[in-house]
């Protein structure tokens, strides 16, 4: 297997007949840069390269991405990264030597400061997410799930919709990940049968405790507090929940523990303490 880096800008054409256009057939990352350095970096290539070898997708050069972050320059970006399997094959059936296709974006970014402080309100979403644990984890290209969960309000209110899978249970919203404070401990949806495992929740696993686990919507009941987040944008506190009609179902006020775990989980990110 080889790959095609792209041009310079890595913002080169893709032939109509790339896989990752056609099917989905490719990976992305999209990562924090902040003056010209990634964040949680390592947690980033690591799940690419779990992609890539979950997929059979030539993984790039380490040396090639490694440079992409200092091209931002000052202040904050956002490095997209995507990879797919190139062009070529028969239908659905890959080439036998595929040419991986690896391109890049890198954007100005300013986050929700004003969602870290207020917190924000959620709805529950009524698509739920099919179960395949080959792709579970995985921020794999196919996210039609999510695109057609977004559809489903229109109100600037809402920030984000919880996501349940096929058999009900909590998985994650639909570009973040979920975690609660329930009895005293810190808890996340399993996600080995569905959703992205996203690189700010692997960091927070790694350096709290916390437990996985699988419950369905109802757990939210019975939570002292709730909180959404991803490694752009950091962590939001819930304050209210929707059902997927618009009716409120559960409310929460702001208090320490929401600031406490925030703050170690921005503690991550280099954003500021809210504390």
């Amino acid at each position: 297997m080889s790959v095609d880096w792209g041009d310079a800008s890595g913002d080169a054409g893709v032939p109509i007949d790339d896989r990752g256009f056609a099917y989905g057939d490719g990976l992305f990352e999209t990562v924090l840069i902040q003056d010209g350095k990634p964040v949680l970096w390592q947690e980033h290539l690591a799940r690419l390269a779990r992609g890539c070898e979950r997929l059979a997708i030539a993984e790039p050069d380490h040396h090639v991405l490694d440079a992409l972050p200092a091209e931002a320059g000052s202040g904050l970006h956002v490095l997209k990264i995507i990879v797919t399997r190139g062009s070529g094959g028969r239908g659905y059936l890959p080439p036998a030597s595929p040419r991986t296709r690896l391109r890049w974006q890198l954007s100005p970014f300013a986050p929700r400061e004003d969602r870290w402080r207020d917190g924000v309100t959620v709805r529950l979403c009524a698509l739920q997410l099919g179960c395949q644990p080959r792709l579970a984890g995985l921020k794999h290209l196919n996210r039609l799930e999510n695109v057609l969960a977004c559809q489903e309000w229109c109100d600037d209110r809402i920030a984000e919709g919880l996501l349940c899978d096929s058999d009900g249970m909590l998985v994650e919203a639909t570009c973040m990940n979920l975690f609660w404070l329930r009895n005293g401990c810190l808890e996340t949806p399993r996600l080995d049968r569905c959703g992205v495992a996203g690189t700010l929740r692997a960091a927070l696993l790694a350096e709290r405790p916390m437990k996985e686990v699988s419950y369905p919507v109802g757990v939210l009941n019975r939570v002292d507090a709730l909180w959404i987040g991803n490694s752009v944008q950091g962590l939001w506190p819930v304050t209210c929940l929707e059902n997927a009609s618009g009716s409120p179902v559960m409310r929460w006020v702001i208090s320490d523990v929401h600031r406490t775990f925030q703050s170690a989980a921005h503690g991550l990110l280099g954003y500021p303490s809210m504390l």
